[in-house]
């Protein structure tokens, strides 16, 4: 709901602040005096394109604010949550636009674009005027009326759909991985046999190429270690090396070992070590009879890398990828080999559920098409009552088989258009085809009223909806007005008598000139003075006769 609206230098406005009613709110005021730009601030606020000639002569820039009362589940909570704007019930839209061409938009002081403004304001304020099309009618959204007038019942086949929908995707998937039709898995396999049959006829091991590469770097340096291997060799086992030396302290030791045990322990670990330096002797020479390689070592070993290195560039950088990738090839391999009988049964599978998705389409269709029968009688009536006796309207369901059914939306199958006629007599044809701008303002309003608890929107604004219309159809139209707006705050700028009477809060917007300075102002008015202005609408000049009949209107309009 719009609480409050703060309007500073906008066209003929210097400063303007309207504190709104929950409900019924109407502007008057002569033709000229800016009722428009109270709208085009509204509607600049609610995140329409800014334009320099909106702000006022000599002024530099325009400036909006609108105050709004958000309850706590709606859609337009959601979409603040949405863009992690807290609220505590209160939304504060402030915009400003300069005559640099630069403006600014804030949301509870949250600076945003005018995209993000709009996801919260559609759910908002709904504005109409008589240039513009009903955004529930455009024949994008009329499914939608439709299905918000079905409810809970529609939701739930929709989510049987979206379920149903959902299993048949994936098994559209897992068809897919079989490889397409027989002469695709036939290639793939061929494939697959090629990849696992060269991966199996290498032989591969892991952690074979690091020990192929530890070993070519010992045969790239064998002369090194050769020599290494010699010179330790010599040094443990030539004479009067380590190893003899070791023998000759040994024997040294037991000359005196029974002087002590301590002498005794060191003969023990002298014996130890002429052990294990007989054993790195024999360790030595075993490498250095190891460094023996002949030509076709060396060629087996770099063949072998060789080979390692073209399977890494095909399906893994590391003989473990290899090997991994094989596994995976031939789980493929065996799957697709069996693949027809599994094709098979998804098929079936897909059919089956493709039978279920018709079925909840069918059931969808024959739900809409139930409350669109009594949607068109309700909407008919209410024209009727609006002076429009000859109008009929109906919604167009386009027919569909199963062959023709979108089997892939959660939305069913469904095409629909709202068809009208304003005249006995004349076809059916698409509502925006046919309609004038006065039938088009009652249609609207007709639907309005069918729908007024269904969309969720806060506040109604209608801009000289009563165009072209008077005498008994400006009393049905406020009567309309006030059912309605028991629930929905509406806003309305209006030039008839019966629909300023009916306003909970009415505005009086005038112009006036000072010192060479035009500027609008707005002005709540009650009592005599609302009295006044009915009576200028009335144009009964200031007969008592007159003032009497406003004041029967306001009470006739009070005590409904």
């Amino acid at each position: 709901m719009l609480e409050r609206l703060l309007i500073k230098n906008v066209a003929l406005i210097e400063a303007a602040e309207i504190e709104f009613d929950p409900h019924l709110n109407i502007l008057s005021g002569e033709t000229g005096s800016g009722k428009s730009v109270i709208l085009d601030s509204l509607n600049f606020v609610l995140g329409s394109k800014a334009d320099k000639n909106m702000i006022r002569y000599g002024a530099g820039e325009a400036y909006v604010r609108g105050e709004f009362i958000v309850e706590e589940n709606s859609a337009a909570a959601a979409a603040l949550a949405g863009l992690d704007i807290e609220t505590d019930g209160v939304l504060i839209i402030t915009r400003k636009y300069n005559t640099d061409g630069k403006g600014s938009i804030k949301i509870n002081g949250n600076t945003v674009t005018a995209g993000m403004l709009k996801t919260v304001t559609q759910h908002l304020v709904d504005v109409y005027g008589q240039s513009e099309h009903f955004a529930l009618l455009s024949e994008g959204n009329q499914l939608s009326v439709i299905d918000g007038l079905c409810g809970d019942e529609a939701e739930k086949i929709k989510g049987s759909l979206y379920d149903l929908i959902a299993r048949k995707r994936e098994c559209l998937k897992k068809l897919k991985s079989l490889g397409g039709d027989a002469g695709e898995r036939a290639r793939r396999l061929d494939l697959l046999s090629y990849q696992i049959n060269e991966i199996d006829a290498a032989a591969l091991e892991a952690g074979e190429e690091e020990e192929l590469l530890a070993k070519r770097r010992i045969m790239e340096n064998t002369e090194k270690i050769a020599s290494s291997l010699g010179g330790a060799l010599a040094a443990l086992n030539s004479d009067g090396g380590c190893s003899d030396q070791v023998s000759v302290a040994r024997r040294l030791m037991l000359g005196v070992a029974e002087f002590g045990d301590d002498y005794s322990s060191v003969a023990d670990r002298l014996e130890a070590a002429a052990a294990e330096i007989q054993d790195l002797a024999d360790t030595i020479s075993d490498l250095a009879e190891g460094l023996d390689f002949d030509g076709e070592e060396a060629k087996r070993v770099e063949d072998r890398l060789d080979l390692i290195r073209s399977l890494r560039k095909k399906y893994g950088p590391t003989v473990e990828d290899i090997l991994a990738f094989r596994k995976k090839a031939g789980e493929e391999f065996d799957l697709l080999s069996d693949c027809d009988g599994i094709a098979e049964k998804l098929t079936a599978e897909i059919d089956k559920l493709n039978e279920d998705i018709y079925g909840f389409c069918r059931r969808l269709t024959a739900l809409r098409k139930g409350f669109a029968e009594k949607f068109c009688a309700d909407v008919v009536r209410q024209l009727k009552s609006l002076n429009i006796s000859g109008a009929r309207f109906e919604v167009s369901f386009e027919e569909y088989d199963r062959a023709s059914a979108d089997l892939n939306s959660a939305d069913g199958s469904d095409n629909v258009r709202f068809m009208f006629s304003a005249n006995s007599g004349e076809p059916l044809k698409p509502l925006s085809k046919v309609i004038s701008g006065g039938e088009l303002s009652r249609f609207m309003l007709s639907v309005k009223t069918c729908l007024k608890d269904l969309n969720g929107i806060s506040t109604y604004v209608f801009d000289e909806i009563d165009a072209g219309i008077s005498g008994v159809t400006a009393g049905t139209v406020a009567e309309k007005f006030r059912a309605i707006s028991k629930n929905t705050q509406i806003i309305a700028v209006s030039h008839l008598p019966q629909i300023c009477a009916a306003g909970d809060r009415n505005f009086v917007i005038s112009k006036a000139e000072h010192g060479g300075v035009t500027t609008t102002s707005v002005v709540p008015v009650e009592g005599d003075a609302k009295i006044d202005e009915i009576v200028r609408l009335t144009g009964g000049g200031k007969s008592a006769a007159a003032r009497s009949h406003a004041e029967e209107l306001i009470q006739r309009y009070k005590n409904n």
